[in-house]
Order: structure tokens, then C-alpha cells, then sequence
């Protein structure tokens, strides 16, 4: 089968077009054919972590080392990315009983990655649900892992109808998502985004959308019960002043200086740092499959690529073209 590679870290330049050996299902697995994946930033974090410097990376030191002990040191151990997918059940293992083949399916492999290719096999009880039926796969494959994300962050955070909530950078993969399960709250929910991604912040139901090459919202005069930095481009310090009383100020990624600052705030009854892990479960796929039917939840497509053109998908990706998710859809 068809499958995109890459043996070093690198530009987009590094991933080529090849052939490997298709997948045999085990007792426990089902093989997907594989319709659509859809390109995050852990895709191009992967591809270029060879050239990563800690200082660079959006998590504390322990997790940069551990995440290049994972992906390879001087090379990539895994040679397939992609960490989402959305596709056909083609064939189940003797043990399957939630799956048939026909089934439409979506879903996640993290960090095990493996999805820019043709078929693959994935674990019956692992991150995977039967596909929204109101959804394509481009737009499926582009739900896992913000979407995964998001939901288990916000339920640490118990977000109240009526509060004020601010998502620093809404139009990312978790950001997104974020910002419509705010939404489903009954919060009020600013997005803040680039030029480029406002109208699509504006139709994920954002209450006011703030571009940020031309407004600086710690400097609106407007205040906010909650304060959700995805990538960690703000600081408590800046935000202090446009949070309520007992505001949160909540980063998504986080170094040892937010630890120390959220252990400071944490017996604080005013302004206080809260940071925490996302820890989502294999059930949380049919959570998110429930939302989107019920349609609380929706994501868009900017540009699908066919397989092999996946190095040029990269590049669109890192361009200041993208105006939202992208897709490679292998052949087939």
C-alpha cells in the first residue's frame, strides 16, 4: 500500500511517497481504510523535533525529553506521522463485536502516529467511534485531537452559564473546539485569532472575535471570568488586568515559571493560575460523536491534499495562507 514516509528531521521536503506493507488485523483490531487525515501541529512538531531546541518547545523540559526520547534522537523512529484519521471498517479481528466491516469510523492515535497511509490497524476498545453522520471524513479527521483535548481540559475548569470566557487562539485545533464547548455552557465566549481566521472564529458561534495583529485584548478594558491560553503566548502577568476579581487564567501549554505561579494562586480566593494535563479516555470519542450529531460541535475544512501531495500540505499548513484545518486524503 501507498504511504508517506520520512527517515529525518526536517522541512516538509523530508516526507516522500512510498511503498510498505499493508496491515493484518489482530483478534482485538479492525483494518480502516483510510479516507481522510487530517494535519495538525503534531505533525509538523514530529517532523521537525530534530531541530527543537528545548526553549522552543511549548511544555516544561521533562516532557521535551521524554517526547524526543519517544519520537527519536537523531532520527525519527516511526517513519509514518499523522495522528488522526477518518475511514471504512474493511475487515475485523475474531474478537470485534463494536465494529463491522462497512462501518464509517473516525479516529485517534496520538503519539504512535502512523495515519499518512492507505490502510491502517487500530485496537477495537482504542480511540475510535463510529464517524458523526453528519459529517464528511475531511471534516471528521480533523476532530480527534482538538476536540479530545479540549473536552477533557474544560471539565476541569466548570465553566457557568453567564460567565465571560476568553480563548486565545480559537482557531487552532483545540482552540476551536474549546471555544464551542465554552458556547454549549451558556458562557459568553471571545475568540482571539490572526486576520486570516476571524470569519471562521465568527461562525463557530464566538460572541466577539478579536484579530490580534490589530487589538490587544489585555489591553480592551474588557474583564473575563476565564482565560484559556492554548499555546501559552500570554502570561498571567499580562492578563492580570482583564481578569475578574476571582478570575482563571488557563494554559493550555505551560513551563516550570506557570507551575510555580498556579502553586502561588492556588489557596489565592483572588486572580489564580490553574494548569492540568488533558487525560482522555477511549468513551470520549463517543462523547464527541454524540456532540457533533447533536450539532454542538462542527469543524471546518480550508484545503484537502491528495496523498501524495502531503509534503506540499505541509507547507500550506505552515504558510500564513491557511484559513483553517487541512486534510490529505490518501488514494482511493
Amino acid at each position: 500500500m501507498k504511504a508517506i514516509v520520512y527517515h529525518e528531521y526536517g522541512s516538509p521536503d523530508v516526507l516522500h511517497l512510498a511503498e510498505v506493507d499493508k496491515p493484518t488485523p489482530k483478534a482485538n483490531e479492525v483494518l480502516v481504510k483510510v479516507k481522510a487525515v487530517g494535519i495538525g501541529y503534531g505533525d509538523v512538531a514530529a517532523r521537525t523535533f530534530g531541530n527543537m531546541p528545548p526553549s522552543e518547545f511549548n511544555m516544561i523540559f521533562p516532557f521535551w525529553l521524554f517526547a524526543r526520547l519517544s519520537f527519536g534522537w537523531r532520527k525519527p523512529k516511526n517513519p509514518i506521522l499523522g495522528g488522526e484519521f477518518a475511514g471504512v471498517v474493511e475487515a475485523i479481528g475474531q474478537e470485534v463485536t463494536t465494529f463491522k466491516p462497512g462501518d464509517a469510523v473516525f479516529g485517534y492515535r496520538g503519539q504512535s502516529m502512523g495515519c499518512y497511509v492507505e490502510y491502517l490497524c487500530m485496537p477495537a476498545d482504542g480511540f475510535i467511534a463510529h464517524k458523526p453522520g453528519n459529517l464528511s471524513d475531511a471534516e471528521a479527521a480533523t476532530i480527534p485531537y482538538g476536540g479530545l483535548t479540549a473536552l477533557t481540559l474544560l471539565r476541569r475548569l466548570n465553566i457557568q452559564p453567564g460567565q465571560r470566557v476568553l480563548i486565545n487562539g480559537a482557531s487552532g485545533r483545540i482552540g476551536s473546539f474549546a471555544l464551542q464547548l465554552a458556547k454549549q455552557t451558556g458562557a459568553h465566549v471571545t475568540g482571539v485569532c490572526g486576520t486570516a481566521r476571524v470569519e471562521s472564529v465568527k461562525a463557530l458561534g464566538a460572541d466577539r472575535v478579536i484579530d490580534y495583529t490589530r487589538e490587544d485584548f489585555t489591553r480592551s478594558g474588557e474583564t473575563y471570568d476565564l482565560i484559556v491560553d492554548v499555546l501559552g503566548r500570554s502570561s498571567f502577568d499580562a492578563c492580570k488586568p482583564v481578569l475578574k476579581p476571582q478570575g482563571v487564567y488557563f494554559p493550555v501549554s505551560f513551563k516550570f515559571n506557570v507551575i510555580r505561579q498556579a502553586l502561588w494562586t492556588a489557596r489565592s480566593s483572588g486572580k489564580r493560575v490553574r494548569i492540568g494535563l488533558s487525560d482522555e479516555k477511549p468513551a470520549d470519542m463517543n462523547t464527541l460523536r454524540e456532540l457533533i450529531e447533536a450539532g454542538a460541535l462542527k469543524s471546518g475544512v480550508d484545503r484537502c491534499f491528495p496523498l501524495e501531495q502531503t509534503a506540499a500540505a505541509h507547507r500550506y499548513y505552515e504558510s500564513a495562507n491557511k484559513a483553517g484545518n487541512v486534510v490529505v486524503i490518501p488514494a482511493g
